[in-house]
């Protein structure tokens, strides 16, 4: 069993261009985040620059504790919205990344079970124990890939769980 020219190429080329959709996949999304930052910072800088404005209009110490207390409850709200943008960017990045890597690893799975049935056809007799130990590492390898996705999942329900709590007492 031997690889050819063209199945090496085929493989590099294949390499190649996972690991540029994941690269393009990390840039966009720390494009985006940057993006937020700056319009989050822009939009703070107004913000404090308006609230001062209107707390040095107060005709009185009690106008100017009601217009900063006034300031509160929007700046609250910007911060959730904040948080559920950035949660929102994480999420979109991590489900792209997912998928990119389930489809590798479907992949990967195809090349091996023909790269085995290969090697079970050309095998020496007697070989049939390596090729069955082989096999089961590529079961157990199966099932510790659908269990990390499992745990994945979990995880994402568990904080979009915690991101709709945390926007609830924000409102």
């Amino acid at each position: 069993m031997s690889l050819n020219t063209e199945q090496f190429t085929t493989a590099n080329k294949a390499t190649v261009d996972s690991l540029l959709a994941v690269a393009n996949t990390a840039l966009a999304s720390a494009e985006r985040i940057a993006a937020l930052n700056l319009d989050t910072a822009r939009a703070a800088l107004e913000d404090t620059v308006s609230g001062v404005q209107t707390v040095m209009a107060a005709k009185d110490p009690q106008a100017a504790l009601a217009a900063q207390s006034s300031l509160a409850q929007p700046a609250i709200e910007k911060a959730v919205a904040y948080s559920r943008t950035v949660y929102e960017i994480t999420t979109q990045t991590q489900q792209e990344l997912a998928k990119m890597v389930e489809a590798q690893f479907g992949g990967l799975q195809k090349s091996m079970a023909g790269m085995m049935e290969m090697a079970a056809k050309s095998a020496p007799a007697g070989s049939e124990g390596a090729i069955t130990a082989v096999q089961s590492a590529i079961a157990a390898a199966n099932s510790a890939f659908g269990n990390m996705n499992g745990i994945a999942k979990q995880f994402a329900d568990a904080a979009q769980a915690n991101i709709a709590a945390m926007t609830k007492q924000g409102r």
